[in-house]
């Protein structure tokens, strides 16, 4: 046998061997291979969302922009700088040429202070069912409890009218030495 016909272990037949100047993947790599996510198919969904009681169908990505949103309005400054973000990038997307108005009806749901003060005790809703009249009024003992917090700090004369206001009982609340308001 001659060395140009040895087969074995890294020798394949010469028959089989690719040419030289042929690609050994002439097709080369498939198109399309690397897709991108199918946002539309994903955020163009239609999802059931409940707003004070009533249900209604919007995509999803109406639906996330909507909790986007609504995080961001509850203090989430991540949240609020994504859904402003995203809010301008529709816009500059859309152009001038487009006459729609974009309406966006933010309602309140329960993921801020509301969601914590009651189940805890901590305080109560005043007037609850009148949007311009409603607030929360803290109960004496956690005002107490926050009032030792400050060990030697003393709340100014205003921050102590802010305070009283606040409360649901004031005179129920054993004041420190220092205070000043009582009405």
């Amino acid at each position: 046998m001659s060395t140009d016909e040895d087969v074995g272990y890294g020798k394949p037949p010469k028959a089989t061997q690719f040419t030289k100047g042929r690609s050994g993947n002439p097709k080369g790599r498939p198109r399309n291979r690397h897709r991108a996510i199918p946002h539309d198919a994903v955020l163009g969904q239609m999802v059931t969302v409940r707003e004070n009681g009533k249900e209604r169908r919007v995509t999803a990505a109406e639906a996330f922009l909507l909790q986007l949103t609504q995080k961001g309005l509850a203090g989430d400054s991540a949240a609020a700088r994504a859904s402003l973000e995203a809010l301008e990038r529709a816009r500059a997307t859309r152009g001038d040429n487009t006459h729609d108005v974009l309406t966006i009806v933010i309602s309140p749901i329960n993921n801020g202070a509301d969601v914590i003060l009651e189940p805890l005790g901590l305080g109560r809703k005043k007037y609850p069912n009148d949007e311009k009249r409603v607030r929360w009024e803290i109960n004496p003992w956690i005002v107490e409890a926050a009032l030792e917090r400050l060990g030697d700090r003393q709340l100014t004369e205003d921050e102590q009218r802010e305070v009283w206001a606040a409360i649901r009982t004031p005179n129920k609340v054993s004041w420190p030495d220092w205070w000043v308001v009582q009405s």
